[in-house]
């Protein structure tokens, strides 16, 4: 079985994200990039279901700049087989992205497509539910556990109401939620290896997609402050904060 695993380069999450001063974006000059944590699930994923016997082969997917190549070896670090970058410098949204995941998946034939359920800059949560549009692949998402046997997927999701327990056929499409699994550390002799791995770089235009922005950023604002909280003596003064004050009852 082949599995496909879509990874993003991200400000690292430890990173104080500040918005460039003509609001335009964020800036990222000099900044400490990483792999999304929730792909980094989707890896960790895929390398458990290779170590089980259930995969034989793991693919890993970045799409943007040329940058994203020390991403990829990561994911080759980590445990993937070889990768793929589809290189541009377009401001790539969720639909393009979905589009480019396709096209690979139209190439590759994998019989498991693992995404993280979002990238934690944008927060958009699209790109796993839009590929399986396009496709036309059964989804799970915001998966907590995955077992893969007999040609079916049992996954078990996390909802607002709790876990909810689905079973999909392959080929499939599945986003990972936090509690799936905790990545390993990734070991020197690892990254010696991941730097000898088969690693393809395509053109969006040989895939045939165009990735043409469909949506203009106009403004990018940092949130306002917080002001500071303040102590009042009785339930009733609070009642009256809240009231008149605040105006939230």
């Amino acid at each position: 079985m082949k599995a496909l695993v879509a990874v993003k380069r991200v400000v690292d999450f430890n990173v104080k994200v500040r918005v460039k001063s003509d609001q335009t974006g964020v800036d990222i000059a000099n900044v400490k990039m990483s792999m999304n944590p929730f792909d980094e699930i989707a890896v960790e994923e895929a390398v458990r279901l290779k170590e089980k016997g259930v995969v034989t082969e793991i693919i890993a997917v970045s799409c943007g700049e040329a940058k994203c190549q020390e991403t990829l070896r990561t994911a080759m670090a980590i445990g993937a087989d070889r990768g793929i970058l589809v290189e541009t410098t377009e401001e790539l949204q969720p639909l393009a992205v979905a589009k480019l995941l396709k096209a690979l998946v139209d190439k590759e034939q994998p019989q498991l497509v693992i995404l993280g359920k979002q990238a934690i800059d944008d927060d958009a949560n699209q790109t796993g539910q839009m590929l399986a549009a396009l496709a036309d692949l059964p989804q799970a998402t915001f998966a907590s556990k995955v077992e893969v046997a007999d040609g079916k997927a049992k996954v078990t999701r996390e909802v607002d109401g709790g876990l909810e327990t689905i079973a999909i056929g392959l080929p499939a499409v599945i986003t990972t939620d936090l509690r799936l699994n905790e990545p390993r550390y990734v070991t020197l002799p690892n990254i010696m290896k991941a730097k000898k791995k088969q690693l393809d770089v395509f053109k969006p235009e040989d895939l045939g997609v165009d990735v043409t922005p469909r949506l203009k950023t106009l403004k990018v604002m940092e949130p306002p402050k917080r002001g500071a909280g303040i102590k009042v003596p009785d339930v009733a003064t609070l009642v009256d904060k809240l009231k008149n004050e605040a105006k939230v009852i």
